[in-house]
């Protein structure tokens, strides 16, 4: 069996499929609209507030949530058992940047 290798380049696309939706919305004489009940319960929840990202011809929304930074504590390898000492952690530290 004969096999014919190409170079080349192959690309996988991860896709999620998100329920997504348009809504025709009035802005009243104050600038306000109102956002829909199913994404305000689903994405801001408790915190009702939200990030709005000015674009030229457009305005984002993004949901604002609280970031948990203590998940990322033990992941991080520093080449150190422990951070005693900082003046010798720093020179170890540097030592080890290319």
């Amino acid at each position: 069996m004969e096999k014919t290798l190409y170079n080349g380049e192959a690309t996988i696309y991860v896709v999620e499929t998100l329920e997504t939706g348009v809504e025709v919305k009035k802005v009243d004489s104050q600038g306000r609209l109102i956002l829909p009940a199913d994404w305000r319960e689903a994405e801001i929840g408790k915190n009702r507030e939200i990030y709005i990202i000015k674009r030229k011809g457009y305005l984002k929304i993004v949901p604002k949530r609280r970031i948990d930074l203590t998940e990322s504590f033990d992941k991080i390898d520093l080449g150190v058992e422990s951070i005693g000492n900082w003046s010798e952690f720093q020179k170890k530290f540097y030592e080890a940047q290319p």
